[in-house]
């Protein structure tokens, strides 16, 4: 706050927080200094805080730093206080900066109300004691540990105290005697304000104030000795004040107080008895030096001492000095003070001296400073010591009192060690031997003194042995037994017959006493009290004495039996708890615990408090064997128990079945009424001990009826019961939620399907849907002003102990277990009711929200606030509402407690990370609360830039702008600072890149102008970072992930050419510092530190994912922004590729851990993206290859499922590297060895795919799809392994690039001999094809077949396989769909030719059967007639479809179709004798299919109609430039760039039309007579060939009723001969593909390809022409007009073709490819032009011949 902008002096609280260890200063040497800095307000403690004065008035009214309302509140708060004024103003300065709730503007309105401003200086008054209260606690703190090795800074407070040493107990002696005189103050010199009330408050800090002097002063002399004459002033000043009771103020003592009063009592007997120095009196008693004491020598002091003691009051904090000082005065053998001491003595033993320091032991030990308690053990023990010592037992009163205090002092560290090296016959050691002697008659004195010395393994161990090895048994006769022999005057019996003590009892239960036994007789007032000399060990009696109890246990005798037992249960419970070893031991007596539970728990009057430590010591035991007491247990029916069995989380939750056990019994017939609860704590500490013992799914699940119980009856109810006891609610409430938080925190398996909830889910529902859920909400919904009443109450001096800890650790527990159900919880669309009672909204800043979010306003425990902080980040992430709604009209003020926390330099840093954490998750979720604590403003003076012709707004940072802190948290040269460590650097880097991630362009920009901001930022790459195996904080590679974020977000975002100039300095500085180097290596050494750490936590590597991951998306990004992130170098990219390789290679060759896979899976895709954009750069393509195939051999003997992605990667990496160039197998070293491999995976995926698509088959019934995919060309099902990115899709994909570099095909061929993946694929293959599933893979395995099927061996081998039962009938499920089983029309397609699609699929056969019947010709021709048989229909249809639809995909079927009768038309014979009708259909469709294709390419500007109108499809997908247009372009361009896609269109359909046409007139030319044969054959049976083509010479239509003509072949040839001309004129030809033709070999090719066509046109035509002629049918009329019209077109066209001709044509390589190898020779010519003059003369013949 402004207010506070000047404050340099730290306040008390503060330093209190730095001296706990709180706080951000942690360095020793910080800590000296501000013990250094604070010394002197150390030392005057209270007097620091001045009075006022006319001086300091006259100093205020001057400053002109304080502003003049300040000065004002300053003077009445000085008033009201009674305090310096200048103190005021700094008391003020520092509440508002520390404990004000309220906003720098509402300070204003405060001072200037008159009723708020009353209200503020009671707050401030509150602060003030507070003060005051803290300076004297950092003092008494100081003398806690100066001593304490165990410290952390023991050496700096132990310099502290030395100075302090001198003057210390003056002043604060003085401070005492001042505080108890002081008059109360009153309204008429105090002001209006102090009321009565106040008055009574003021009261309360004057004797906490007096009880913390007096412990300041009783540590200190525990460590000083206290002088003579300093004892005597201490005797008069406590005389004087009454030990507390004599105020001067007493009439303001209220029963509210007594605490206060009391302790101020406990404190001034302890100062006095520790002045004495008894422990260094009796030490020379038993030197025999007493003259060594100080006392020994001042007889005058001695005589004041006795005359001032002599005449104190019946105040029972009298006794313990009285007693202390006859003690001395008896020792020092004073004999003219005998009747003193025996006045003194007795006084003190009448006053009931050791009751009264056993409960003070007790009231200093319940929710004190341990080390103030363990000290008052110290001093007291020393005095019981040597009165035990000095007196006899007899004299000092009831011995239970003695073991009582005795117990008490022994609760001190290192007194029971101490005690058992002490002699037997002197100190506390004569109690233990005195109830040794009386053991088992009174068993309870000793046992309760025995627990006590339990303290460590050493003396549980020595306890053990000396009960083990008892040597006398005391029993009490009323008269004498028949079977004893007695001495002459009764002092000795003797036993004749020897007894069985306990006659109940049989086997470990049972002891005897033998014959001849002496015992020594004492007489008593009961009778005759026996103690025999018998060795026998007490162990054996415990054990008796439970089964007797055991036996009696339905009788009336049972609850004094029970009073026996108790303290055997505890003392067994103290051994177990201190030393395990001594368990089994003890198993007969723990065993029958057990059954004393079953037991005792169904008497008329349960002894509670025997049942809890029954409970307590079977809790002890769970913890090492949680199976065996949990098995043990339920045989008991003590627990809540289910009666069925729990199958779901709604029957558990509804107690369905469960019994509430003996334990619910108890609760509601005895404890809740009596108000006493020892057996449910007890009870609850147990199941949290089962449930920490993991004890397995099914055990755990047991326990389920007891947390139900828990959750259901204890959680809603417990803050409604009756107490007695105070806290007892707090502890239980505590209890119920530690439970919860143990089970939300178990780290459980995976449940399988159908199995019973586990604790977990289960606890997990109850609390978001059932009442438990609000009863956690009304803890949490505390309130931070509860809280801090509670502290304020207590009468503690450290405030580290006590109701209000418990409190606290209570919500904690609450904050917590909600985080962890929030988290827990199965997502839904239904919102639970604990998430709706969590947001719900309330008035006036009542919801629970806003209650969260002002626990930013606790100081004490600095964990509560954190875990507050916690949750609302949780609930930010998680819950539809607004925190900044929530918090309303209170949340500027909240905004500023949080700020002002995240400023403090010496603030706690957990807090601030959470703060910053919260802020991160804030960005994304809550809008309204990050502008609330961004605070941006507007820039009134400053002229924005124009953006779109709007002038934009310029932003500044606000005065509570929590940038402002961030920007100092990422500043370069704070970092290192104690401030400043790299767990705040990294929330505030996130916090960043949450801004950038969520694109806050006003707060980017406002920082973007900031100075050095990309300087500070990117600090942290210019660092050198520690190897990884010596980083001690990883939160430094978070932080430069984040920061490489940043850069991406940054680069990304904006346009190239704004970025700003500092970070373009800084890229070009990352590459000129070979920072791009250095992170390539480091990665690489982060990944080796890796592999070789055997660790599979995945969140020990956290932080190294998030660095590889950002190096990952910064490399990806500079594959797009080479030039701005100065990647242009070609060396160093290959160096970052080779770099991510050898990563990628460790990861995914060491053994195999999921971090490690996870990591390499990353990586591998870092390495795919790298190898496409940066192909170019690589050099040697072996170096890639290498390493690829290691990682491959590696996964490749891995079944894990997560690796599957991982492998595919991999795999598209190897078929990428291998299309970067060229490869043969002799570049290729390691090609057999991962041809292997691929084919052993595609072997075994096809299996899998195989099985799943059978499971699939039994358990889905539409599998089937009922629209026609040669259509829709819809996309399939993406189920099981059937992905386009899979491994088995890809493996076929790889397999055949492999087979493709094996120009002879024999690898692949010899690998299916060994590895049967062929018939496995194939049988996946079909299946796939009948069932219509599985479409990638589909289709990868018909382009390896086609691949496998270019060389002979290759068909070979696939033919071999079965591939056309495989495919044939089964790919009748592709297209055949319709429900009359007719097959559909062929429509067109709107996806890419590339894109995967069934009709993709279909055409891919007909290329495989064309390559197969190509390749083995009448080895595969009955196949192949098979084929054609069974597809006729569609085959047919295919070919009639072209006038219908002109679309590629229809096109490219067309072509496949026709490549394939093509083939087929090679054995005519055969076809015809097999498939006659067939054979005449096609040829049918074939000349229609000539006719079309002539008719479309002889007019484009149709073909261009009928591609716009009839197919809807202007642009085919497949010649649509990628790249995108600019977001506005002219409407001019436009049209421009459409017409020009348009022409590309009907271009490429053009191109399409002419194969097609070209391989119809090659098909056709089979069909015809063979022209030799013809004109020199008389013999040729002419019905053996029919008329292709009808009579007539018309231009060729587009209807159907029209028949094929000659008319048609000579169009064709005219529309070859007009492409040619084309060409030759240098124009773009009509039937050019989408590029334009710049090559040679690309034009050379395309006339080929017209001369191939015209060559097939010429010979049909003369060959159906011949036949027309010899055909004896055919009337002469009708040959003579085909002479005539013939002649007369051919003459015309041989004229335009001997003028083509001069000009030089190309031969024909078409023909070499289309045709088949027999006509070879025939149809192909020579390369040079004259070789086709014989064609030419061949025609010119004919015209001649017809012309006659």
């Amino acid at each position: 706050m402004a207010a506070a902008a000047g404050l340099c002096v730290r306040s008390s609280r503060e330093l209190w927080t730095i001296l706990l260890g709180r706080s951000a200063l942690r360095d020793t040497a910080q800590v000296e200094a501000e013990l250094d800095r604070h010394s002197d307000r150390l030392l005057t403690g209270l007097s620091y805080y001045k009075p006022p004065s006319a001086s300091s008035g006259d100093k205020l009214k001057s400053d002109k730093e304080v502003v003049v309302p300040l000065k004002e509140l300053g003077l009445r708060i000085s008033k009201f206080l009674s305090l310096d004024e200048q103190q005021s103003v700094q008391i003020l300065q520092s509440y508002l900066q520390e404990d004000y709730r309220g906003t720098k503007d509402s300070i204003k309105a405060v001072l200037q109300d008159e009723r708020q401003s009353q209200a503020l200086q009671l707050k401030i008054a509150e602060y003030y004691y507070e003060e005051r209260i803290y300076t004297l606690r950092c003092v008494l703190y100081l003398l806690t540990y100066f001593q304490d090795e165990r410290h952390p800074y023991r050496a700096e407070y132990s310099k502290c105290v030395d100075k302090l040493e001198k003057e210390l107990v003056t002043n604060y002696r003085k401070q005492f005697e001042e505080l108890f005189r002081t008059e109360a103050p009153t309204w008429e010199s105090h002001g209006n304000l102090m009321t009565e009330r106040h008055v009574s408050r003021w009261f309360i800090q004057c004797l906490r104030e007096q009880a913390l002097i007096l412990e300041i002063m009783f540590l200190y002399y525990a460590y000083f000795e206290m002088g003579p004459e300093d004892l005597l002033a201490f005797a008069r000043i406590f005389k004087e004040q009454g030990f507390g009771a004599r105020q001067t103020n007493r009439h303001l003592i209220d029963e509210s107080m007594d605490g206060l009063v009391d302790r101020i009592g406990y404190f001034s007997a302890l100062i006095l008895v520790e002045g004495m120095d008894i422990d260094f009196l009796h030490k020379c008693a038993l030197e025999d030096s007493v003259d060594r004491h100080q006392f020994a020598t001042t007889q005058e002091v001695c005589q004041e001492m006795d005359k001032l003691l002599l005449t104190l009051g019946d105040i029972p904090h009298h006794a313990p000095v009285l007693l202390s000082w006859a003690l001395l005065r008896h020792t020092l053998c004073l004999d003219e003070s005998s009747q003193v001491i025996r006045r003194l003595g007795s006084i003190a033993i009448q006053q009931n001296a050791f009751q009264y320091m056993t409960q003070m032991l007790k009231a200093l030990g319940s929710g004190g400073n341990n080390c103030t308690a363990s000290t008052a053990r110290m001093c007291i023990y020393g005095l019981l010591s040597f009165v035990l010592t000095s007196f006899e037992e007899e004299t000092l009163g009831e011995q239970q009192h003695l073991i009582n205090l005795a117990c008490e002092v022994f609760a001190a560290p290192n007194l029971a060690e101490l005690f058992w090296d002490t002699e037997p016959t002197t100190g506390l050691a004569v109690l233990l031997d005195n109830n040794c002697g009386m053991f088992p008659q009174s068993m309870a004195p000793l046992l309760q003194l025995l627990s006590a010395l339990i303290s460590d393994k050493s003396t549980a161990k020595k306890v053990y042995s000396f009960l083990d090895k008892m040597s006398c048994y005391t029993e009490l006769y009323k008269h004498k037994p028949n079977d004893v022999l007695s001495h002459e005057d009764e002092t000795q019996w003797r036993r004749q017959t020897p007894k069985l003590l306990y006659p109940l009892g049989s086997g470990q239960a049972n002891i005897r006493m033998p014959q001849g036994t002496y015992g020594t007789v004492m007489p008593t007032a009961q009778g005759y009290l026996v103690r025999w000399h018998y060795s026998y060990s007490g162990w054996t009696i415990f054990t008796c004495e439970i089964e007797m109890l055991l036996h009696v246990v339905s009788t009336a005798d049972v609850l004094l039996h029970c009073q026996k037992v108790k303290p055997i249960i505890d003392l067994v419970h103290r051994i177990v708890s201190t030393d395990w070893s001594i368990t089994d031991c003890l198993l007969p007596i723990t065993s029958r615990l057990y059954m004393l539970i079953q037991r005792l728990s169904s008497v008329m009057n349960p002894p509670m408090e025997v049942i809890a430590s029954c409970v307590n010591t079977l809790t002890v035991l769970a913890t090492r064997m949680p199976a065996k007491v949990w098995a043990d247990l339920q045989h008991t029916g003590f627990l809540p128990y289910s009666v069925t069995q729990i199958t779901g989380i709604v029957q558990s939750i509804s107690a369905e079945g469960m019994q509430a056990g003996s334990y619910g019994n108890l609760l509601l017939s005895i404890e809740r009424p009596q108000g006493k609860y020892s057996v449910t704590t007890a009870f609850l500490r147990l199941v949290i001990t089962l449930v920490k013992g993991q004890l397995g799914s099914t055990q755990s699940r047991g326990l389920m009826p007891c947390v139900v119980f828990v959750l259901k009856e204890l959680l809603p109810t417990y803050h409604k019961w009756r107490y007695n006891v105070y806290g007892m609610r707090e502890e239980i409430g505590c209890l119920i939620l530690e439970l919860i938080y143990t089970i939300l925190n178990l780290n459980l398996e995976e449940e399988s399907q159908g199995s019973p909830p586990s604790l977990q889910a289960m606890c997990t529902h109850c609390l978001a849907n059932t009442e438990a859920g609000q009863a956690i909400i009304n803890i949490m919904a505390i309130g931070v002003d509860t809280i801090d009443t509670v502290m304020a109450a207590q009468p503690s001096s450290s405030g580290s102990e006590g109701s209000g800890q418990t409190l606290t650790q209570t919500i904690k527990l609450a904050f917590s277990i909600t985080n962890n159900v929030i988290k827990l919880k199965p997502s839904s669309d239904v919102i639970s009711p604990l998430e709706q009672a969590l947001t719900q909204h309330g008035t006036h800043g009542n919801n629970l929200i806003a209650i969260l979010a002002k626990y930013i306003y606790h100081r004490h425990d600095p964990a509560l606030p954190r875990l507050a902080i916690q949750l609302l980040k949780r609930l930010a992430m998680v819950a539809p509402m607004s925190v900044y709604a929530c918090l309303g009209s209170d949340a500027a003020a909240i905004r500023d407690a949080f700020l002002n926390r995240l400023q403090s330099k010496t603030e706690d840093m957990r807090i601030k990370v959470m703060i910053l954490e919260f802020l991160t998750v804030a960005v994304e979720t809550q809008p309204g609360l990050i502008e609330l604590f961004l605070n941006l403003e507007v820039n009134d003076g400053a002229v924005g830039s124009k953006i779109n012709g709007m002038r934009s707004q310029e932003f500044i940072l606000g005065e509570w702008s929590c940038l402002q802190v961030v920007l100092e948290f990422i500043d370069s040269k704070q970092q290192g600072k104690y401030w400043c460590p790299p767990l705040i650097h990294r929330a505030a880097i996130a916090f960043l890149h949450a801004l950038w991630q969520d694109r806050r362009d006003s707060a980017m920009t406002v920082l973007r102008t900031k100075d050095r901001f990309w300087e500070n930022l990117t600090s942290v790459l210019f660092g050198e970072l520690p190897a990884p195996a010596d980083i001690t904080e990883k939160s430094v590679l978070e932080t430069c992930a984040f920061t490489l974020k940043i850069i991406c977000l940054e680069i990304y975002y904006v346009v190239r050419g704004s970025l700003d100039q500092s970070l373009k300095n800084t890229l070009n500085l990352f590459f000129d510092k070979k920072r791009y180097e250095y992170w390539s290596e480091y990665i690489k050494s982060l990944v080796i530190y890796m592999t070789e750490t055997d660790t599979d936590g995945a969140s020990t590597f956290l932080e190294f994912h998030k660095l590889i991951s950002a190096w990952r998306m910064f490399l990806v990004l500079a594959t797009s922004y080479e030039d701005v992130m100065h990647l242009c170098d070609c060396p160093l990219r290959l160096q970052l590729l080779h770099d991510v390789l050898e990563a990628t290679k460790i990861l995914l060759t060491a053994p195999l851990s999921a971090p490690c896979l996870r990591m390499g899976s990353m990586l591998a895709t870092l390495l795919l993206i790298l190898l496409k954009q940066w192909k170019r750069v690589i050099v040697n393509i072996s170096k890639i290859l290498d390493p690829l195939d290691q990682i491959l051999e590696s996964l490749s003997q891995s079944n894990q499922y997560f690796m599957e992605k991982t492998k595919a990667k991999i795999y598209s990496a190897i078929i990428i590297t291998i299309q970067i160039k060229q490869l043969r197998v002799s570049d290729f070293p390691q090609y057999s060895q991962m041809l292997l491999t691929v084919c052993e995976t595609i072997h075994n995926e096809a299996i899998v795919l195989l099985d799943q698509t059978h499971h699939a088959l039994t358990t889905d019934s539409a599998l089937f799809d009922d629209k026609d995919s040669m259509e829709t060309d819809c996309a399939p099902r993406l189920q099981h392994k059937d992905q386009k990115d899979g491994v088995c899709v890809l493996a076929l994909h790889l397999a055949k690039e492999l087979c493709e570099m094996d120009e002879g095909g024999d690898q692949l061929v010899s690998i299916t001999r060994t590895v049967p993946f062929l018939p496995a694929m194939l049988s996946a293959l079909e299946l796939s094809l009948r069932v219509k599933q599985n479409l990638h893979f589909a289709e990868a395995s018909l382009h390896l077949l086609l691949s496998l099927a270019k060389t002979e061996q290759g068909a070979t081998a696939v033919g071999g396989a079965g591939v056309l039962p495989s495919i044939c009938l089964p790919l009748l499920s592709v297209y055949q769909l319709s429900a009359n089983g007719t097959t559909q029309t062929l429509g067109s397609s709107r996806k890419s030719l590339d894109a995967p699609s069934w009709p993709g699929v279909y055409r891919l056969t007909m290329s495989l059967m064309e390559r197969l019947l190509k390749s083995l010709r009448y080895n595969f021709l009955t196949e192949a007639l098979d084929f054609v048989g069974v597809h006729q229909e569609r085959i047919l249809q295919c070919l009639d479809a072209v006038r219908k639809v002109q679309s590629l995909a229809c096109l490219d079927e067309v072509d496949h179709t026709v490549g394939f009768i093509l083939q087929l038309s090679n054995f005519i014979k055969e076809w015809r004798f097999h498939l006659p009708q067939l054979l005449r259909d096609v040829q049918v469709n074939l000349c229609y299919l000539c006719q079309t294709c002539t008719f479309l390419l002889h007019s484009p500007k149709v073909l261009q109609h009928y591609l716009q109108v009839k197919n809807g499809d202007t642009i085919p997908p497949a010649i649509v430039p990628r790249q995108s247009k600019p977001a506005q372009t002219p409407k001019k361009q436009q049209d421009i760039e459409r017409d020009e896609m348009e022409q590309r269109a009907v271009l490429k359909v053009q191109s399409s039309l002419l194969r097609i046409l070209s391989k119809t007139l090659a098909a056709i030319r089979h069909f015809t007579p063979d022209l030799c044969q013809i004109l020199l054959d008389q013999s040729l049976d002419l019905a053996e060939y029919d008329m292709l083509f009808v009579l007539s010479f018309t231009t060729p239509a587009f209807d159907s009723d029209i028949a094929p003509s000659f008319g048609t072949l000579l169009a064709t040839v005219n529309v070859v001969l007009n492409m040619q001309g084309e060409i030759d004129k240098k124009k773009e030809p009509m039937s050019l593909n989408v590029i334009p033709l710049t090559s040679p070999e690309e034009t050379k090719s395309l006339k080929a390809l017209l001369r191939f066509t015209m060559e097939n046109c010429f010979y049909a035509l003369i060959s159906q022409a011949v036949r027309y002629l010899k055909d004896p049918s055919v009337h002469s009329r009708d040959k003579q007009r085909m002479k005539q019209e013939l002649s007369s077109e051919l003459s015309t066209v041989l004229s335009s073709i001997s003028r083509y001709s001069r000009r030089g044509a190309p031969s024909s390589p078409a023909a070499a490819l289309l045709l088949s190898p027999s006509n070879k020779s025939t149809s192909s010519t020579s390369k040079c032009p004259e070789s086709q003059e014989p064609l030419i003369q061949l025609v010119q013949a004919f015209v001649r011949q017809i012309q006659r």
